[in-house]
């Protein structure tokens, strides 16, 4: 297990000594059982499904950047199982990635990194039904941590969730709140995510039919974010039972089975995504993996670029490659009619047509 937070004490980076560094490890997941069939996105030839097989690395870096205090944390677990001493028939390995970027304090970014593998891990269909756990235990972290703060009011606090699994092929990543993932597809830039902000209009028609309002920006007048998990010290936002709030915890989840193609995923605090574009931050991941392909590193110097870039929020970057060879290289044919649409708007577009 590869947890980190950043202390007062040590606010510039991540901790050097991880009890697992991953940048130099590689999983391979020969074993895993294939999940390739309930990949609602993906098609691929059998040919690619047959002959792919992940080999994971994944590295992790985090800053304060110009904040008082440190409210984001993140995640890094190999196998899950048996992270947390599983002595049921799970042999399947199934890794999992997570980001939480907190707000009002750092006791639900905290509650959820460390509660939130648990409850799946607990849930009766883990790992067969890995859509309808995940959602569920974002729900069931949620509840948990409402409790939690009706004894300890110095809990209360909010935290936005992104979380990514890999097992086999397919890879299951579920959201709540604008961290933000993104695919490295041969050199292309792919949304995993949605952020969840006032400003998407599927947010702001599900806000208002459940009686919230955006108000310059905020939900309610009050939050900059539609979905988290925790915040139920604010008024307003999050109802008890079936009286639902206008502020979900519930999961948006995508998932897409991985080939011979896929090179990578970046999941970045909002931080990150303030001061890189999507295809950006692939171009920026792709080229220092080609320089020395030490993943780790490659999320420091992701961070330090974000901090030269202006970014003034808490920082936080993990990547996963999938592969143990550095990206090759790529060579973009320049189109010779110019295009009213974009180059990344272009590829997320052929990425959804062929899906």
């Amino acid at each position: 297990m590869c947890v980190h937070d950043t202390d007062k004490d040590n606010l510039s980076h991540s901790a050097e000594d991880s009890s697992a560094q991953l940048a130099s490890d590689q999983i391979t997941l020969s074993n895993s059982f294939p999940m390739d069939s309930i990949g609602e996105n993906a098609v691929v030839t059998h040919e690619k499904q047959s002959n792919f097989i992940p080999v994971l690395r994944s590295g992790d870096w985090s800053d304060i950047g110009n904040r008082s205090y440190m409210e984001d944390t993140h995640i890094c677990i190999p196998n899950l199982a048996q992270n947390f001493g599983d002595k049921g028939s799970h042999k399947e390995i199934v890794s999992f990635y997570g980001v939480f970027d907190g707000h009002g304090g750092k006791g639900a970014s905290h509650f959820v990194r460390d509660q939130l593998p648990r409850i799946i891990i607990e849930d009766a269909n883990f790992p067969l039904e890995l859509e309808k756990v995940i959602m569920r235990s974002f729900m069931e972290t949620d509840a948990e941590f409402a409790k939690s703060c009706s004894i300890e009011r110095s809990l209360s606090s909010g935290t936005t969730a992104l979380t990514a699994m890999i097992f086999g092929r397919s890879l299951l990543v579920a959201n709540a709140g604008d961290c933000r993932a993104v695919l490295s597809r041969h050199g292309l830039a792919l949304e995993m995510s949605r952020d969840h902000r006032p400003c998407c209009h599927k947010e702001r028609t599900r806000i208002e039919s459940l009686g919230g309002f955006i108000e310059d920006g905020y939900l309610n007048g009050q939050l900059g974010v539609t979905r988290a998990i925790g915040n139920f010290h604010i008024k307003g936002l999050k109802g008890i039972g079936d009286n639902c709030g206008p502020l979900s915890a519930e999961p948006e989840v995508k998932m897409v089975t991985l080939t011979q193609e896929d090179e990578f995923l970046i999941i970045g605090s909002d931080g990150i995504w303030d001061v890189f574009r999507n295809q950006n931050a692939v171009d920026f991941v792709r080229r220092r993996l080609q320089e020395h392909n030490d993943v780790k590193r490659c999320c420091k110097e992701m961070v330090e670029e974000a901090l030269k870039r202006g970014a003034v929020d808490n920082l936080t970057v993990v990547v996963v490659c999938f592969q143990a060879e550095v990206p090759p290289q790529v060579v973009v044919e320049r189109g010779r009619v110019r295009r009213s649409i974009s180059a990344e708007g272009l590829l997320n577009l052929k990425f959804h047509l062929d899906s």
